[in-house]
């Protein structure tokens, strides 16, 4: 009897004690009262036995991956349509993981089967919606991030509701009929040439109306050293017909150099050579 008892109380203990491994949340379901509302965290918890059972939740970082060649079920990639009809393929992963604290309401509103009834069809259903916003040259060019914005807002309001943290969203790659994306790339090309063209006219219209600025300027300026010759002049006249001893001076400045003239301050304004006046002294003296 008493080896009977310690086996028992021996099992009774093995039962009762529950090790939640690193990384996983326990959720405890009673057969008596049905789940219980407070989850068991990383670590050694002690349960009744044979009454409470203990589902484990792995509360890690988790990702899906929907993309072409990846063994997902009945689909890879998915599958979709641009706004004005025209088929896209897009490959998405995204990554997230359960809410720890919420994952009792989680085990009973969605069980164990989360990821088939709840994530991959509302992922699907998410990329579908954002990429019929968009038009299918601006999917592939530049609102590729828009779109990335897009699924993250929708799956993160429903991750939420059903207790999920949504941590990522990663738009692999967009592919689209290999003749409209020729198509595109064909008008692209031709807008790109147009940009050119358009840059060098601008370019030309910048150069012509430099040169017209020039020209003004260059016009201005010999209209204002005409001016100020003109102005020029006449202060010289004006002043030569105030004073007539200056045309006695212009004229000894013309002279040659060699030719030494004086200007004597006299009643009669008159020139007097040097030269002459040098050339008379000698004779008389000899």
């Amino acid at each position: 009897m008493a080896i009977g008892g310690v086996v028992l109380a021996g099992l009774l203990l093995a039962q009762g004690i529950k090790v939640i491994p690193a990384g996983y949340v326990g959720v405890v379901f009673s057969a008596l009262s049905g789940v219980k509302p407070q989850p068991l965290q990383e670590g050694v918890h002690f349960v009744v036995p044979f009454v409470d059972r203990v589902n484990l939740y792995d509360g890690r970082l988790q990702e899906i991956t929907l993309a072409h060649g990846v063994n997902d079920g009945d689909e890879g990639a998915i599958r979709a349509r641009s706004k004005e009809g025209l088929d896209i393929t897009a490959d998405v992963t995204v990554n997230f993981r359960i809410d720890r604290t919420k994952a009792a309401i989680m085990h009973k509103e969605l069980g164990r089967n989360y990821m088939v009834t709840v994530v991959r069809p509302q992922v699907r259903s998410k990329v579908r919606d954002a990429i019929g916003q968009f038009n299918a040259a601006d999917l592939i060019s530049t609102q590729r991030q828009e779109v990335e914005a897009s699924i993250t807002r929708s799956l993160t309001e429903i991750f939420e509701k059903n207790n999920l943290l949504l941590d990522s969203v990663l738009l692999r790659e967009l592919r689209i009929p290999e003749s409209v994306a020729k198509a595109i790339e064909q008008k692209q090309t031709a807008e790109q040439q147009v940009a050119v063209e358009k840059n060098r006219l601008q370019q030309a219209n910048i150069s012509a109306q430099r040169a017209v600025v020039e020209a003004e300027g260059a016009a201005k300026a010999a209209v204002a050293k005409a001016r100020g010759e003109a102005q020029a002049l006449s202060l010289r006249g004006r002043a030569l017909r105030e004073n007539p001893q200056l045309i006695q001076l212009t004229v000894a400045e013309k002279l040659s150099p060699g030719i030494n003239t004086v200007m004597l301050p006299a009643d009669g304004n008159f020139l007097l050579d040097l030269k002459s006046l040098s050339a008379a002294t000698t004779k008389t003296s000899n």
